[in-house]
C-alpha cells in the first residue's frame, strides 16, 4: 500500500465534502428561498441563471475532487494488480492537476482561502509517493 497516495486520496474526498458544505453554508444558504434546492436570490448584475451555474459549478469541484480522491484510494490499496503504466499517468495527471489549482487558489484568493493549502499538500504527497 502506498500510504501518500492514500493520504491524498482522503484529503481529496474531505477537501470536496469541507468545501461543498461550507459553500452551501457561507455563500449559497442566505441566496436561496426556503424549501428551494437551487439558489435563486440575485444581487444587481447577477442574473437568476447565472447564480445557478455558479452553484452547479461549485459542488462539480466537489464531485471532482471526490472522483480524483477515489482514483488516488485505489491506486494507493491496490499498487500491483495496476497496469504501471497507467497509474504513473493518473498519479501524474493528479499532480498537476493538484498543483495547477493550489496556484489557481492562491492566485485568485491572494492566498486567503486555505484551499490552496490542502491542494498543494495533496500534489506534494503525489510527487513523494512516485
Amino acid at each position: 500500500m502506498n500510504i501518500y497516495f492514500l493520504i491524498a486520496g482522503i484529503l481529496c474526498v474531505l477537501l470536496g465534502v469541507v468545501h461543498s458544505i461550507l459553500g452551501e453554508y457561507l455563500i449559497f444558504h442566505p441566496k436561496r428561498e426556503k424549501g428551494k434546492l437551487v439558489p435563486t436570490k440575485t444581487n444587481p448584475g447577477l442574473r437568476e441563471r447565472h447564480l445557478r451555474i455558479i452553484w452547479a459549478t461549485w459542488h462539480l469541484a466537489s464531485f471532482f475532487g471526490w472522483c480524483i480522491g477515489a482514483f488516488l484510494v485505489k491506486i494507493a490499496m491496490a499498487p500491483t494488480t495496476l497496469d504501471t503504466a497507467f497509474t504513473n499517468f493518473m498519479i501524474t495527471v493528479a499532480a498537476i492537476t493538484m498543483f495547477a489549482s493550489s496556484g489557481l487558489v492562491l492566485l485568485g484568493t491572494k492566498g486567503k482561502h486555505p484551499g490552496w493549502i490542502v491542494l498543494l499538500v495533496i500534489a506534494i504527497l503525489l510527487v513523494i509517493g512516485s
